[in-house]
């Protein structure tokens, strides 16, 4: 026996049975690429069966018989094989179930997606820009190639051929992120723009695992130039500035397309860290930012994007402009101009609100900045007159809306109010104001184009500048029946200012003179839908015009805005050709024009009748009601507005440049009635509203000679 043990298979103390006994016992031998019951192993179960096998095979024994001590549990060369494998085996396995559960997400980070809209001054300098994100897109094919190279040169020579990762640079950021050391570079462009439209900049091995996996998908799917483009469009670029554009004109005020490989150097250098490279930022950041954009430009000669004679011209660094020159937020006065611009560009350009509100559109406005300071500079000196405390009876809710429009239409200047971001109403815009008898230059229009008609049967008779009409004060006004009764029982008269009377007075002396009773009569005598008819042609909107009784010849009723009035009296400085007020020359986004339908001229009137009236509204400054301000201009013209209840003061004057309405009233914005305007500004008795006008209207035009 010897001491010797057997086993119930008959094997001996602790040796395993070998395989032929084991294949013995079983009673059959397994053919090659069949399973252990019998079934033959394909696909990748029979694969993954033959390695577990090949596995085994490497896995001796473990501890290791034949060994003794503290070397039974040393591991092998094929048990580290065998280990290694299977860790190769886990993490091919993890890798490639991760890669197929990963999909690119449909939704971008808000400020991927969000752009800012630029407004510019008639003279390309940027006026404001609105949105919470200053980033502007640009199409790829509108970045000079050069500069484009500099970018690649900076960040990632390599991102043409690579698969969009790098895996030494993802190696040692994970290290990195792991271990909690500095920050590592080596990220490729395809990994930056993971990172900044689908991810968060958290330092964790997790997000550049995740990112790495992106980049690789999103590299298989999206063309390089599409990655490249939305790379360049999201970046941050520091001074508040996301993408290459709005980087463009926050450091060279012009866009990218104008820039050269030199300026487009220092741009990429940016990209390392705008906080470190912007020169304003101090004497370090500025030597830093000349270092690397040396750097750059060696390395574009080294990328194939320079030639060295090319490199050898740029030895001058770059300066940038001083921070804030990119623009600003809209308020005062300029965030009347971007609403006005704002509602022309959607309606004018058949752009969708939603779409607006998402950004991107550079838009160029008629608006000019000097005359703009200047009507702002002229009404704030009328209004330093009301003092709403010490009093409130005759200043409170004092308010002044004025319009300056260009011979074509173009909206050159408005004074909406004090502050929009205090008060969003834009008081040249508003239609809550009485015209009183600066309307009545469309009723001496409509009679010099259709004549009179004073009795029923009879037909239309034609009249002149020279007709003469009655021009005392209280005149009853008459119908071809008799005289015009009111709904009250009352017959109808006609008041001038003051009561005075002129006695017999010619059409053009009332237009001149703003005597009333005249005009009201022709009113009648022309036909008031006749007058409507004109008015509308001129400019003024129908929603503006009042019921037409007979004070609708004095504009009682009629409410047009300063704006509208501006471009209806234009129409007369045009020889009778009218084209609607616009705010808005042209509209860019992504670098491609935007399509605007723009007023067209239309006629309005003759030119002999726009001549005529032009005429009697000269005289107006030379003789008549607003002589005062004839030495502003000379050859100007104009026409002084009151009403009856002395709620508004008017005054429209107009040079070869330019035609301006402005007006001075009083209303409260929660109920938008008209309040008398005596004693106003510490007024004597019997001060109009329209003095006032007169004033700042010759303040501003000497400011803009």
């Amino acid at each position: 026996m010897g001491g010797r043990r057997t086993t119930a298979g008959g094997g001996s103390g602790g040796r395993r049975a070998a395989p032929g006994r084991r294949r013995a016992a079983t009673g059959r031998r397994r053919k090659p690429g069949q399973s252990r019951g019998g079934r033959p192993d394909s696909g990748i179960p029979g694969v993954v069966a033959g390695a577990r096998r090949q596995l085994r095979r490497l896995r001796p024994a473990y501890p290791r018989p034949g060994r003794s001590g503290w070397r039974r549990w040393i591991p092998s060369w094929r048990q580290w094989l065998g280990a290694f494998l299977y860790v190769l085996l886990g993490l091919t396995g993890s890798v490639a179930i991760a890669y197929a559960a990963t999909d690119i997400p449909d939704d971008l980070n808000s400020f991927a997606t969000q752009q800012d809209n630029v407004y510019y001054w008639s003279d390309g300098t940027v006026m404001a820009r609105t949105g919470w994100v200053i980033r502007q897109e640009i199409p790829l094919d509108k970045v000079p190639p050069k500069v484009r190279g500099a970018v690649l040169a900076a960040e990632n020579a390599s991102f043409y051929s690579d698969s969009g990762v790098s895996p030494t640079g993802f190696l040692r950021a994970a290290t990195a992120a792991v271990t909690g050391g500095e920050t590592q570079g080596g990220s490729t462009i395809t990994q930056q723009y993971v990172k900044n439209v689908y991810l968060s900049q958290d330092r964790t091995f997790s997000r550049k695992f995740t990112e790495a996996l992106l980049a690789v998908k999103l590299d298989n799917h999206t063309s390089k130039d599409r990655i490249f483009q939305d790379y360049l469009n999201t970046s941050w670029f520091g001074r508040g500035t996301y993408g290459i554009q709005r980087a463009s004109h926050a450091y060279y005020g012009k866009d990218v397309s104008r820039l050269n490989p030199s300026e487009g150097a220092f741009l990429a250098s940016l990209l390392k860290g705008a906080g470190l490279y912007d020169p304003a930022l101090g004497k370090e950041n500025r030597a830093r930012a000349v270092e690397r954009w040396n750097w750059i430009l060696d390395r574009m000669v080294e990328t194939g994007h320079l030639t060295r004679a090319e490199r050898a011209t740029y030895k001058k660094f770059p300066e940038p402009t001083k921070p804030g020159s990119g623009g600003t937020t809209p308020g005062a006065q300029t965030g009347y101009l971007v609403e006005l611009a704002k509602r022309h560009a959607i309606e004018a350009g058949h752009i969708k609100t939603a779409d607006y509100d998402l950004g991107g559109y550079q838009i160029r406005t008629t608006f000019d900045r000097k005359r703009t300071k200047a009507l702002t500079a002229a009404v704030r000196k009328v209004d330093k007159d009301f003092d709403a405390e010490r009093r409130p009876d005759t200043d409170k809710h004092a308010r002044i809306g004025a319009a300056s429009v260009g011979p074509d239409g173009r909206l050159l200047a408005v004074y909406g109010g004090h502050d929009f971001l205090k008060q969003g109403f834009n008081q040249s815009n508003a239609t809550t104001i009485p015209a009183g008898s600066v309307f009545t230059p469309f009723v001496y229009a409509a009679a010099l184009e259709d004549g009179v008609q004073r009795t029923r049967e009879g037909g239309r008779t034609p009249v002149s500048p020279t007709s003469v009409y009655d021009g005392d004060d209280r005149i009853a006004v008459r119908t071809p029946e008799g005289p015009y009764w009111d709904r009250s029982g009352k017959v109808v008269k006609g008041r001038n200012e003051g009561g005075r009377d002129w006695g017999k007075v010619t059409l053009r002396q009332a237009v001149a003179d703003s005597v009333n009773t005249p005009m009201l009569q022709l009113g009648l005598d022309v036909g008031l839908d006749r007058v409507e008819k004109y008015a509308l042609r001129a400019g003024l909107l129908e929603s503006s015009l009042g019921e037409r009784v007979p004070t609708f010849a004095l504009g009682e009723n009629s409410t047009p805005s300063a704006i509208r009035m501006a471009g209806a009296y234009q129409t007369f400085a045009a020889g009778g050709m009218h084209t609607d007020p616009y705010s808005v020359r042209s509209i860019t986004r992504a670098g491609d024009a935007v399509p605007l339908v723009g007023p067209k001229p239309s006629r309005a009137v003759s030119e002999k009748t726009a001549r005529a009236v032009t005429d009697a509204l000269r005289t107006t400054m030379t003789e008549g009601s607003a002589k005062a301000a004839g030495g502003a201009h000379a050859g100007a013209v104009g026409k002084t507005g009151t009403t009856t209840a002395n709620t508004a003061g008017w005054f429209v004057g107009g040079t070869e440049d330019e035609t301006t309405a402005v007006v001075v009233y009083r209303m409260s914005l929660k109920d938008l009635v008209p309040l008398p305007l005596e004693g106003l500004g510490g007024g004597a008795p019997g001060t109009l509203g329209s003095e006032r006008a007169v004033g700042l209207w010759a303040d501003y035009i000497k400011a803009v000679k």
